[in-house]
């Protein structure tokens, strides 16, 4: 059967691959177009594994409150450059799932991955395509589903740092703290939000560092108390300066407005994700000598 040009166009506008990508596949189908997207679809799988293995730690952050203020959503979703996290491929990709995960509101990558985008795919499937298109792994990294008594705020700081606030405060000291916290990266809430375990462990450090001063023990004790608490300050959201005025505290600031907040959620695009350091010169000159 002839290959015409409007059977590889009806076969990309259905795919969303590559002109000569979906002629391959026409011909190898001999033109029947529903056994190339078959085709195409199982490729996509198949370089899908093959990249699976790849670091990706570049991508984007995705925010999504609801209308109503009581609802939101947080998304990190993962590509291997910050060229592909800028692809509009990427980014429509992205925004469907943060759809998605608004709407139907699943408990895991892994119920996330089974529903439907809408497109007529999975999420997997929509992801395996993108991978086939853009050449990169991506990866769902990490969602969050937040629902709230009071209100919700959020910030972005561009597509790498997202923050969600659940707060009493009035909408614009809301986004202002959430502002604070995407730059000033707090830990807690506050001091009694800490775990036991997470002082402890800092107060052994500290005990180890002043017991090699050769100072008395009782000055050890003060030293270890006061730079205990310096650390918890800087660890928790409220005991921080406000990054709009370094005058008071964040405490401070929400006690003058008589609002409080409950929580807070921080990603941050790759965080804890080890990269490979490449060395090109090296991997040039290996391909050379093999």
């Amino acid at each position: 059967m002839a290959i015409t040009a409007s059977l590889v166009k009806a076969l990309r506008e259905r795919t969303g691959s590559g002109m000569m990508e979906c002629k391959k596949a026409l011909v190898e189908t001999d033109g029947d177009i529903e056994a190339a997207a078959e085709l195409m679809r199982k490729s996509g799988a198949a370089k899908a594994d093959k990249k699976a293995g790849r670091v990706a730690a570049d991508g984007a952050i995705k925010v999504l409150v609801s209308d109503d203020s009581k609802m939101a959503v947080i998304l990190e979703i993962n590509s291997e450059t910050d060229f592909v996290a800028k692809d509009d491929n990427f980014q429509a990709f992205a925004d469907g799932v943060l759809a998605t995960v608004a709407g139907q509101k699943p408990d895991s990558i892994e119920v996330l991955s089974a529903m439907s985008l809408g497109t007529g795919q999975t999420v997997e499937e929509a992801r395996q395509a993108l991978i086939a298109k853009v050449g990169e792994n991506i990866q769902i990294r990490r969602f969050e589903l937040i629902q709230s008594d009071v209100s919700i705020a959020s910030y972005l700081h561009g597509a790498r740092i997202g923050v969600l606030i659940d707060s009493s405060a009035e909408p614009d000291m809301a986004r202002d703290i959430a502002m604070h916290v995407a730059a000033a990266n707090p830990q807690f809430v506050d001091q009694d939000s800490i775990p036991a375990a997470f002082v402890e462990k800092e107060k052994s450090i500290l005990i180890a560092q002043a017991e090699s001063s050769g100072k008395p023990a009782e000055i050890i004790e003060k030293m270890i108390q006061g730079r205990l608490d310096k650390f918890l300050a800087e660890v928790t959201l409220l005991g921080q300066p406000f990054v709009k005025d370094p005058e008071q505290k964040v405490a401070q600031l929400l006690a003058s407005a008589g609002a409080s907040i409950n929580r807070f959620i921080r990603y941050e695009v790759g965080e804890g994700i080890d990269k490979k350091v490449e060395d090109f010169a090296a991997e040039v000159a290996s391909q050379l000598n093999s």
